[in-house]
């Protein structure tokens, strides 16, 4: 596996990184030996960077992989909240349940437009750690364009994490639609700023699994991107990632896909029902908590409705 210098924070990572949330409990759900025997298989193969977040609730399986392990983790970790005493109990919520004296990389999470100046508090404190060295570089995670251009310009910002694949789905520019074009530049323009960057959702929250190479093709073409982040949630995920790695995947080669189906994370939506409105077989419906839902024996895996969301709260697993 190719390692590479996420800009200029002397942080050096696998080109490739692994999303750890396919394997807690907001969507696979799998028994923490089993999620942890994914991450230690994936760092032992010479993957060595690893994104999570607080609400991911992730941190018990990435303690075990690691205490198992001789090799040595980055890891990045993210907060939702925008207040100073939130960001400093996650940041020591994840060196406790980590068992690191610091966390590489600790994000402000997921940031929509004009979001960062509102989230100020928890920004003062990722710097004050970074001072202190209980961090080593901070930054934003982001869905938004407009939010990646705009770190480009702020100078404690040291990495970006952004939404990015070849068919658009997920992203944003201020409070509609974004595009693809939109968000290369918005990269670009961070590299160029001397910014660490990396890129989340190459398949599109799982719906562009089934044109697997063509996903991937397309992020890793992208020169401005320092490492990719993919979601593993199986030994097999992995396998597949370092076959294609390796050049050596057979060029007519997909992932088998005929097992999956569409879930809506109830942690994302918001219950605007776009959702609804794109889907033609009326699979989806509001649930108790007035948050949508899917009808799995209704759903034609069409993806329509992952296309629609504006937040990117639907994934096909």
């Amino acid at each position: 596996m190719k390692n590479t210098l996420l800009g200029k924070t002397g942080i050096e990572v696998s080109r490739v990184g692994m999303g750890v949330l396919p394997v807690g409990p907001n969507q696979l759900a799998l028994p923490v030996e089993e999620g942890a025997e994914i991450i230690r298989y994936a760092l032992e193969k010479g993957i060595n960077f690893f994104d999570t977040a607080q609400y991911y609730r992730t941190y018990p399986y990435m303690s075990r992989a690691f205490r198992s392990s001789a090799k040595e983790p980055v890891i990045c970790s993210k907060c939702l909240y925008g207040d100073y005493d939130s960001m400093k109990k996650a940041v020591e919520e994840a060196r406790r349940n980590l068992n690191r004296d610091y966390i590489d990389i600790f994000l402000l999470h997921e940031v929509r437009s004009g979001d960062f100046k509102l989230r100020e508090g928890a920004w003062e404190y990722l710097t004050e750690a970074r001072d202190r060295g209980i961090v080593r570089a901070i930054g934003v995670s982001t869905h938004n364009s407009d939010v990646t251009e705009e770190m480009a310009d702020v100078r404690e910002c040291d990495v970006v994490f952004s939404l990015i694949n070849y068919a658009g789905l997920g992203i944003r520019k201020g409070d509609g639609p974004g595009h693809v074009q939109d968000m290369e530049k918005a990269i670009a323009k961070c590299r160029a700023a001397g910014k660490g960057t990396f890129s989340m959702k190459a398949f599109g929250g799982g719906n562009l699994t089934g044109e697997y190479q063509k996903a991937l093709n397309y992020v890793f073409s992208l020169k401005q991107i320092d490492s990719v982040m993919i979601g593993f949630g199986s030994i097999a995920d992995v396998d597949d990632l370092l076959l294609y790695e390796s050049g050596k995947m057979p060029s007519d080669y997909n992932p088998d896909v005929s097992k999956k189906k569409m879930i809506i994370e109830q942690s994302d939506c918001e219950g605007c029902g776009t959702c609804m409105k794109a889907c033609q077989s009326r699979a989806i419906f509001y649930n108790e908590r007035g948050l949508a839902q899917i009808r799995q024996e209704l759903c034609l895996t069409c993806g329509y409705c992952a296309a629609a969301c504006p937040v990117r709260a639907i994934i096909m697993y």
